[in-house]
């Protein structure tokens, strides 16, 4: 068989995302050691006329890596290649795992400067989907990308960055996979540094009031809103002087694990089978975590553990316009006979200079909508999803959505530009499968 090689390949079996929504039924699956061996597997899938997606951990709801042809496996793709102190910068292999950097970093008292709420992602798979978390000033993980290496579907290895193929790195760091299989990512890092988290409840008419006061005094703002009450809880984190004073044991763990993610599951699991029980359950979940102020390394403030698995809608839309959505979000709730058992997230980016990023070219809120898994959830998010259109909203890549390239190429002002780059780069259509067909067009 043209595709055979030294890389690890064997006959695959199904993959199944995180959240259980989506599986993948490939031909064979391949585990390269290496870019060279990644390149090899790519040329020989294009040999076989089998279609190419690599894949991460699966924490996308959307089928952006799913592929009946050759699924690539990046856990042999992990580690950290080079340090450059002087530079500023980690060139980090594709398939590392954000929580295995994370930590490295943090024994080389190094970090990056903002990340998500979660790290079991791999980096790839973060940034090519847009993964971001909240920021007055800094952005989403792909806006910490200084370079990046990926492997074209010619079988040729590809260096890009601000001033080697800028093109290609304008739109690579968040390519949901459609311009090549990315193999190395060099981030912009900076001296381990500590953030003071403030967790604090408070009502939905004070969050929506002073949200642009709270955005604009703190560094990274975000807050939870509780469908069927009017409590939030906030967080705010800023860079503090230290000293450290991380939660203790006891109490991090009653926070983070019994409330968080324990009770938080039994409350679920009895809304999902009662759904009439779900307004008192919110408003006695919205009661539960109580303030409190820690001092930390970043990954353990910005960080912290998804237990519950759930099925998620995230839109991006004009900072401007996040009050006026949500509070339609708010009023759809209340008027209509849904059940919702998961709080509504907020956070914000400033803009961004990445073709297809959610922030791309304008300051960002975004506002997620979750349901408990195994929960129905198409009305609730169909519901939703006419709001943030309303507001020129852009759905996050790798959750859940309906939107297509029509859509698209109205909300994106340089989607044309990506499409161009991708016809050029991936003519025969390596790289592609239903969903990419769906959001980028044939």
């Amino acid at each position: 068989m043209a595709g055979t090689s030294r890389t690890a390949s064997r006959t695959a079996n199904t993959w199944r995302n995180w959240a259980g929504n989506v599986t993948a039924r490939p031909v064979r699956e391949v585990t390269p050691a290496s870019a060279e061996e990644l390149a090899e597997a790519v040329r020989g899938a294009a040999a076989d006329g089998l279609k190419v997606k690599p894949v991460g951990t699966g924490h996308s709801f959307t089928a952006a890596a799913v592929t009946d042809g050759v699924l690539i496996r990046p856990d042999l793709l992990t580690g950290i290649r080079q340090i450059d102190r002087a530079a500023g910068t980690v060139t980090v292999e594709a398939g590392t795992p954000l929580k295995r950097l994370n930590v490295a970093l943090a024994r080389e008292c190094l970090s990056l400067t903002n990340m998500g709420d979660i790290m079991e992602q791999t980096v790839a798979g973060a940034t090519s989907t847009g993964t971001h978390g909240t920021g007055r000033d800094s952005a989403a993980t792909a806006a910490q990308i200084r370079a990046m290496e990926l492997v074209l579907a010619d079988g040729s290895l590809l260096t890009c960055s601000e001033k080697e193929h800028a093109d290609v790195f304008a739109a690579a760091r968040v390519g949901i996979g459609a311009l090549g299989v990315v193999t190395a990512i060099t981030f912009a890092v900076e001296p381990l540094f500590l953030l003071t988290a403030r967790e604090e409840p408070m009502t939905f008419d004070r969050v929506t009031t002073d949200f642009d006061a709270l955005h604009a005094e703190n560094e990274h703002f975000e807050f939870y809103w509780f469908p069927h009450t009017g409590n939030c809880n906030t967080k705010r984190n800023n860079r503090s002087a230290g000293p450290a004073a991380p939660p203790g044991r006891v109490s991090a763990w009653v926070e983070d694990e019994l409330l968080s993610n324990g009770v938080f599951q039994v409350a679920c699991s009895v809304g999902r089978a009662f759904p009439a029980a779900v307004p008192a359950i919110a408003k006695v979940s919205s009661r539960a975590l109580s303030a409190r102020t820690y001092t930390d390394i970043p990954y353990k403030v910005f960080t912290s553990p998804r237990r519950v698995r759930f099925m998620e809608m995230e839109y991006a839309v004009p900072r401007e316009a996040a009050v006026a959505a949500l509070r339609e979000v708010k009023a759809l709730i209340e008027r209509s006979p849904l059940r919702v058992s998961f709080p509504v997230e907020v956070r914000t980016a400033p803009a961004d200079d990445i073709t297809l990023s959610t922030a791309s070219g304008r300051d960002t809120a975004y506002i997620a909508v979750h349901l408990y898994r195994g929960t129905p959830y198409q009305a609730y998010f169909t519901a939703v999803e006419r709001i943030m259109i309303a507001h020129d909203g852009r759905p996050h890549w790798g959750k859940v959505h309906t939107r297509d390239a029509e859509y698209l190429a109205g909300v994106y002002p340089r989607f044309a530009e990506f499409t161009a780059l991708r016809d050029r780069l991936d003519p025969q259509r390596l790289f592609a499968n239903d969903y990419l067909r769906r959001v980028l067009g044939e």
